[in-house]
């Protein structure tokens, strides 16, 4: 039998009801049982909890037998068809308690904080009416027969709290779309009840400005300072400062919202920001002295904004980042050095450094610091921190930006300096409990999670874990970089259906906060499905086109060798053999690759076939670098050898792809594959058997 859909209502006195309407719930302490399942939020409420909340002073005797039978009543009035005997479906016994298995959208209050979050991420002209659909959910206090019950005092908050914001964000969409008539009596109204609310004043000022009441809204602003100072002992905050100086100067910015630009010509959100920045420069310019260090982490912290942009800014960003560093170390204070160097927390999706002898600088630099800062007390287990010296963490956190710079620049390399310090990062982050700090810690455990091949299980969960950092601490960059993690470990273990829901929602990120160098992985990544499907034909072409971009990307570690790479990964769809003539061009460019493509040509030049120098080269490859192109250059690397019958080098790479045999090769960079792993390793056991 199909449960019948219950809804409740909390966001008023606390209601029930189903189809046929409203559901009878009995006395006050049938509803306060309900309430207080519903706050849990369908976890588990052992029954000494609710005896202890029903009962805040002195609980009866009977106490437990009391929530048992408001229990039955409750069931009996939820699910009145239930048959005799048969399992509650929806106020459920679950170990030493009781839960309620509502639907998803079946209480109010959950609807109106879902309706709330989804606007959030849309439009203004999206947003209002979502925000509309979400206050009208509203229909007295949250909780409202329960107010002065402990147990939903935090809830009421939390709810009431969401609610206030959800006015004004309401009141900023109507701005944003020139609907500032609109918005005055819902603020007027909304500054009745909630005085303190000084986002609130400030909304309701600008509103009155932009609909030519000027002297109504400076009136508004002196009377927030009134409010603000006679009655909490507060001065405005900046921003009421700020808008009345504004309005005073009759700043053309004021009037820029969105609809009202479109609409009389005025100047767009475009203008309006440079006009911005050129003023917010020009003040920092008189204000901040010169040589203050404040200068200089600013300074870093544009440069790691501009990194973000991709192009000409990563290229820039790249060209001022040593001479920041080595600004900063000429104070000789290591805890601002190691800010500067630590606040370059770029996301770091491509394994390959861009400019090698700035890496190699920047973790000179970042180890002299570290080597500079007070000692911390060392545990004897893997020499992970366990404690310093510093009671506020400062030093803590510095060593921590610190560590995980170095693993992200030691990205590829055979040391082990670069897994220690993602090691030891990582563990300072968890301990201090730094989301932001954690975050770059897991961009260097990531970049040092190329020790050997079958390791994308282990970045699925790095991804994972970034990924729901990002979303819920606004770690924007980072969420974006968790997603392109598990688009990478995805597609290494064949979860092309995962890959594709992380490819869509960093494509999404990065349209809604600009974030132009998603696109570039994102558009490989479709090649790549491409040539996974078997549509060989169009593979290529989707690799020409999304290679137009690299130029541009400001990303050489990622652009040399990567196309004839890709083109040549076509060839070996079908499994380990020597492409055709033509397939290798040894012109081209193939940039850090050529090493895994010398044994290949001369394989692959029909007429010339010179197996001597084939195999003099495949005995002079080095180790491939741990990164996310490790498998696919030892299955080129078994390529050439299967060829030649070197069953030295059959061995080592049988070795080497053991551990990634349930993989496909090169997936995991996220932009090529050469196929199964298990094609190479089935292909060389036949070959050592013979």
């Amino acid at each position: 039998m199909e449960r019948e859909e219950v809804l409740f209502g909390v966001l008023g006195p606390v209601t029930a009801e189903n189809q046929g309407g409203s559901i009878a719930l009995k006395g006050p302490r049938h509803r306060a049982v309900l309430a207080r399942l519903i706050v849990a939020r369908r976890r588990v409420v052992p029954v000494a909890r609710l005896v202890a909340d029903l009962w805040a002073d002195s609980p009866p005797p009977g106490a437990v037998g009391a929530v048992q039978t408001f229990v039955a009543a409750l069931r009996r009035a939820l699910e009145p068809d239930r048959p005799p005997r048969a399992p509650a479906r929806l106020l459920v016994t679950e170990g030493p308690g009781y839960a309620l298995r509502a639907a998803p959208d079946g209480v109010d209050a959950w609807r109106f904080e879902t309706a709330v979050g989804e606007a959030a991420e849309l439009a203004p002209a999206r947003a209002l009416p979502r925000l509309d659909e979400a206050l009208e959910l509203w229909r007295g206090p949250a909780y409202a027969d329960f107010a002065h019950e402990e147990w939903v005092r935090g809830e009421r908050a939390r709810l009431a709290e969401l609610r206030l914001r959800s006015v004004e964000r309401r009141a900023d969409a109507q701005l944003a779309l020139g609907l500032a008539a609109e918005a005055v009596p819902d603020l007027d109204a909304h500054l009745a009840d909630h005085p303190w609310r000084e986002d609130a004043w400030r909304l309701l000022a600008l509103a009155l400005y932009r609909t030519d009441r000027q002297g109504d809204a400076l009136a508004v602003l002196r009377r927030a300072r009134s409010t603000l100072v006679e009655q909490l002992g507060v001065d405005p905050g900046p921003g009421l400062r700020r808008l009345e100086a504004d309005i005073l100067a009759q700043d053309p910015a004021l009037g820029a919202a969105a609809g009202q630009a479109g609409r009389a010509g005025q100047a767009g959100p475009t203008e309006t920001a440079a006009r911005l920045w050129t003023r917010a420069a020009e003040a920092y310019d008189r204000t901040v002295a010169a040589g203050a260090r404040a200068r200089l982490e600013t300074t870093v912290g544009l440069l790691r904004d501009l990194a973000v942009t991709g192009g000409g800014g990563l290229t820039a960003a790249r060209e001022h980042r040593m001479a920041a560093v080595a600004a900063a170390e000429e104070f000789g204070d290591p805890v601002l050095t190691g800010r500067v160097i630590g606040a370059f927390d770029v996301p770091a999706i491509w394994t390959r450094g861009d400019d090698p002898e700035l890496a190699r600088q920047i973790v000179a630099a970042a180890e002299r610091t570290l080597a500079a800062l007070p000692p911390p007390e060392v545990s004897g287990v893997s020499g992970l921190v366990s404690r310093t010296y510093d009671a506020d963490g400062t030093y803590d956190a510095v060593r921590c930006r610190l560590l995980a710079t170095v693993a992200v620049e030691t990205r590829g390399s055979h040391s082990s300096r670069g897994p220690q310090a993602a090691r030891q990062a990582e563990a300072i982050a968890r301990r201090l409990d730094d989301p932001a700090l954690l975050a770059f810690a897991l961009n260097g455990a990531f970049m040092q999670s190329f020790t050997r091949a079958g390791l994308a299980p282990r970045r699925a969960e790095i991804g994972a874990e970034l990924v729901a950092l990002g979303a819920r601490h606004g770690l924007v960059t980072y969420e974006v970089l968790g997603r392109l993690i598990s688009l990478q470990a995805y597609g290494a273990l064949g979860d092309f259906r995962s890959a594709d829901a992380h490819a869509t929602a960093a494509d999404r990120l990065a349209a809604r906060h600009e974030l132009p160098l998603v696109g570039v992985f994102t558009r490989w990544y479709g090649a790549l499905r491409l040539a996974a499907s078997g549509d060989l034909a169009g593979a290529g072409a989707a690799y020409e086109a999304a290679a137009a971009d690299l130029p541009d990307a400001g990303m050489p570690g990622l652009t040399h060798g990567l196309l004839p790479l890709a083109l040549l990964s076509l060839h070996l769809a079908d499994g380990p053999r020597v492409p055709a003539q033509g397939a290798i061009d040894p012109a081209a460019d193939w940039g850090p690759y050529r090493p895994w493509i010398t044994p290949l040509a001369p394989l692959a030049a029909l007429a010339a076939a010179d197996r001597p120098a084939a195999r003099t080269a495949l005995r002079a490859l080095p180790d491939p670098p741990r990164d996310l192109l490790y498998e696919a250059c030892c299955c080129l690397e078994a390529t050439a050898a299967l060829e030649l019958g070197d069953r030295a080098v059959l061995t080592r790479v049988h070795e080497r792809l053991l551990p990634a045999s349930a993989e496909l090769a090169g997936a995991g960079s996220g932009l090529l594959t050469l196929g199964p792993v298990s094609r190479y390793l089935t292909a060389i056991t036949a070959a050592l058997r013979e």
